[in-house]
């Protein structure tokens, strides 16, 4: 799952994909402990005594509750709720408890299985049709698809839709409680063209959650957040359940929180009843809807759906391989489980706005479902799905059992190449071959591990005993990955063979760097063009070429903020990377975009985006060479110490580096520079270094400490 609001800028924030790596790295050992005797491996008994036990053992532990301020969690299994408890505080500053059964949250992106349960009620009435074009329910919507083929509803349903990313902007996050988006008018401000061939593979895609609850909107003839009133939350008694946060609501609004348990402020969202991640509801609401949904769509004498057509949207509708199923009409895929995958018997929902996260999951054969939502964004949902499943129903967790598979090392090679996530294409994987017959992916947040082959273009990584699929093409041809730590709810593309230039060959020193460029879409792919690698990259071409790596747009302002800006092509980047920090100019109102760029300089505008995230302590004693101005020395230790940077820097015979920071940087350094960027692991690196640094510092500490006993008594002390 991947969050509904996605920060500007991920590949400078790491943390998430480091905090899940780390519950993936310790999942075997929880599902080790729940198999060790037969008993276990049976599971415990589910009843209300040991799903409360549970819960009480799972938030009352001290690595929990590093993860939450406020959390409310239900257990609902064969029609009753066998445990629904709040643990620690909605509102922390004045001590006020979380209540399961009043306390409201935000459950962001489980927001979309209500939108899909609302879409299917009218394909039930023959209102809507799962093959019908979407347009044929929003009119006069203007958007570009060169595909002979529609978007249908089913497509929305399940993520298949082919759109261009759009996800929510930062802006749409506001406090202005008074301002008012409707949907119709976000939909047309904001249409994405359909750029994949509808059908054809599966992006995790907010805007087409949106365009459903439009479609709900307008082909029922009621608002949206009046239709699921009357046909989803006055049936099953959801009584604390809304799409408006106002009135009893808003004041029940759990207080939300940073990672470091800050208060943050509340925000409204746009547009204003948000059918993808607006939602409002409280644990002891959601197990309502999970009862009745477990019970065929009945809840007392009310129904909300059919049997047939709750049976249809427990049904995964694409995977990429039989262990990683994608979306049913309204689900998601499990997070999987070392060695078992995700088990296609489990549907499940997540969220993640900012300042709260939520996590839906049922087991229909089981008749069991449990929801979890805290007050504070992260991923305390994947440790709490993961002991559950192994402590009472640990067959989702075992092991698949794979016939002998021989990889051919001569096959291998049709994965070989750089692959791109859908949704954010800054998250690049680069894949590689090993010997004995392996495969080698490796990426900026991870870095390398090995894949070994265990069945038609499925492997495993040596890491964590998780699978990587690929989708190929009927000429056998690589199209798609999915793996399971980036963007386990997502794919990424395979980028195409890169044509090189007509000026760059392949024995270049800097041909690695700049083919990847090519082969991602960076770089235009034309083999007859010229690079012109040895020419100078100016201040301008520097800063757009960079904010556009990290999947920024640039920004217009009536008050530039450089006299110089007027006109040029640059501005509006240069406009953003002074709003966030990245330029501060000379100081007297120029920027000088044309000039070209120091390497020096350039070194800087990194520093300034991620100096936070990688203190100086760790890498202050790099000795540089050469020359350096003192504004810059820290700048350019963090670019050698982080490595990034091309074949140009080699270190001195004493172990110091010349950066040849006051140089010209050139196109062939920049495009290593970019490259590295997007996947050198520098937070591996730097918590190498951190780790160095603090033996070292600590090695000094004791050997300047004063004895323990005085001096006086060991003559050879001084």
């Amino acid at each position: 799952m991947k969050p509904l609001f996605v920060l500007t800028a991920p590949r400078w924030a790491k943390t998430i994909t480091a905090a899940v790596l780390s519950l993936a790295l310790l999942t075997p050992a929880i599902q080790a402990s729940a198999a060790t005797t037969a008993d276990a491996a049976k599971g415990k008994t589910l009843d209300a005594a040991s799903a409360t036990a549970f819960l009480d053992g799972f938030f009352g532990s001290e690595e929990a509750k590093a993860q939450y301020v406020g959390a409310s969690a239900v257990v609902v299994k064969d029609g009753q709720v066998l445990a629904q408890k709040g643990y620690g505080y909605a509102d922390k500053e004045n001590e006020v408890a979380v209540d399961p059964e009043s306390t409201v949250f935000r459950i962001a992106s489980v927001s979309k299985t209500f939108a899909a349960a609302a879409a299917m009620q009218l394909v039930e009435q023959g209102k809507i049709g799962l093959q019908d074009d979407f347009t044929k329910y929003i009119k006069d919507l203007d958007f570009d698809n060169p595909f002979d083929k529609p978007v249908t509803i089913e497509h929305l349903l399940t993520h298949t839709t082919g759109f261009e990313i759009r996800d929510p902007k930062p802006e749409d996050l506001s406090p202005d409680f008074e301002r008012v988006v409707e949907i119709d008018d976000y939909v047309r401000e904001n249409m994405p063209p359909v750029v994949r061939e509808p059908g054809s593979v599966y992006m995790y895609d907010n805007f087409a959650s949106m365009l459903l609850g439009l479609v709900v909107q307008n082909a029922s003839g009621q608002p949206y957040e009046e239709y699921m009133a009357d046909h989803i939350f006055e049936p099953l008694g959801m009584e604390n359940s809304d799409f408006l946060l106002t009135g009893k609501l808003k004041d029940k609004l759990a207080v939300e929180y940073t990672a470091a348990h800050e208060k943050m402020e509340p925000y409204a969202v746009a547009p204003t009843v948000m059918p993808q991640g607006g939602m409002l509801s409280t644990a002891e609401d959601i197990g309502k809807f999970m009862i009745a949904f477990l019970n065929g769509g009945a809840a007392g004498s009310n129904r909300i759906l059919s049997e047939q057509t709750v049976a249809s949207m427990e049904e995964y509708r694409s995977e990429i391989h039989p262990l990683l199923p994608d979306t049913t009409y309204g689900f998601e895929a499990p997070f999987q489980l070392p060695g078992a995958g995700s088990s296609s018997k489990i549907i499940t929902k997540g969220g993640d706005l900012l300042g709260t996260s939520s996590y839906m999951f049922l087991i229909p054969e089981q008749n069991t479902g449990v929801f979890v939502t805290y007050n504070q964004q992260g991923i305390l949902r994947n440790g709490l799905y993961a002991q559950f499943i192994s402590t009472f129903f640990p067959q989702y967790a075992a092991p698949v059992a794979m016939e002998a598979f021989e990889a051919k090392e001569d096959e291998l090679a049709k994965f070989v190449g750089h692959y791109s996530d859908l949704r954010i294409d800054m998250i690049v994987s680069s894949i590689g071959t090993e010997g004995e017959g392996d495969l080698v992916i490796s990426d900026s947040y991870i870095g390398p591990r090995a894949l070994k082959q265990v069945d038609d273009n499925l492997f495993v990584d040596s890491m964590t005993n998780q699978f990587t699929g690929f989708k190929l093409d009927d000429e056998g041809n690589v199209l798609y990955m999915k793996e399971p730590y980036l963007n386990p709810m997502g794919y990424a593309k395979k980028g195409e063979q890169a044509q090189g230039f007509a000026d760059v060959g392949e024995d270049h020193p800097y041909a690695s760097y700049i083919y990847a460029l090519q082969s991602l879409g960076y770089l235009e792919n034309n083999g007859d063009a010229d690079f012109n690698p040895d020419q100078t990259v100016t201040r301008g071409e520097y800063v757009q070429n960079l904010l556009s790596l990290l999947n920024m747009t640039g920004v217009e302002s009536a008050q530039p903020a450089f006299a110089d800006l007027e006109g040029h092509s640059a501005a509006p980047y240069i406009q953003l990377a002074h709003t966030i920090g990245m330029v501060k100019g000379n100081g007297k109102g120029n920027f000088y975009p044309d000039k070209p760029i120091t390497r020096q300089e350039a070194a800087v505008m990194i520093y300034r985006l991620i100096a936070a995230q990688y203190p100086a302590e760790a890498y202050s004693d790099i000795a540089l060479a050469g020359e350096t101005d003192e504004w810059a020395v820290e700048a350019v230790q963090m670019m050698i110490a982080l490595q990034l940077f091309g074949p140009e820097i080699q270190p001195e015979a004493d172990g110091s580096v010349d950066y040849r920071s006051k140089e010209a940087l050139t196109r062939a350094e920049e495009a290593a520079i970019l490259y590295t960027s997007l996947t050198t692991p520098t937070d591996i690196i730097y918590a190498s270094l951190a780790q160095n640094a603090e033996g070292g510092a600590e090695a000094s500490e004791e050997a300047a400490e004063p004895a323990a006993e005085p001096a006086a008594e060991l003559p050879n002390a001084s």
